[in-house]
């Protein structure tokens, strides 16, 4: 049974290992930057390795990661295969964090040196 704050019920164990499991794929920092570049629009794996600066295999191999949780969907464009999140709140996600650290960092309180509360 799960607790209730609120009114708001404890996600159950299965949904808590899902969301781990993604954001784990989200710890590394190169599909994170395909997540951001994705977040700004649909584009194909040369030009995301071109934007992330990384090698294609690479970035395929990251994108197939992504895929697989379910965070990115790709469709078939003549023999491009074309990437895009289809989740407006993966999308959310993404620009959040990502655009609250870069506010951070730019602050004065100068580079951001980790997470407040993380225990790292």
């Amino acid at each position: 049974m799960t607790e209730s704050v609120a009114g708001i019920e404890d996600p159950s164990a299965e949904v808590l290992a899902e969301a781990a499991a993604a954001f784990g794929l989200l710890a590394s920092s190169a599909r994170l930057h395909l997540m951001w570049a994705l977040s700004q629009g649909e584009s194909d794996v040369t030009h995301l390795a071109d934007r992330v600066g990384g090698a294609l295999p690479a970035v395929s191999q990251h994108l197939a990661k992504l895929k697989l949780a379910g965070l990115v969907r790709a469709r078939r464009e003549g023999r491009r295969q074309v990437y895009y999140i289809e989740d407006p709140d993966v999308v959310t996600l993404v620009r959040v964090m990502v655009g609250q650290l870069t506010a951070r960092s730019a602050g004065p309180c100068g580079p951001v040196r980790g997470l407040r509360g993380t225990g790292g």
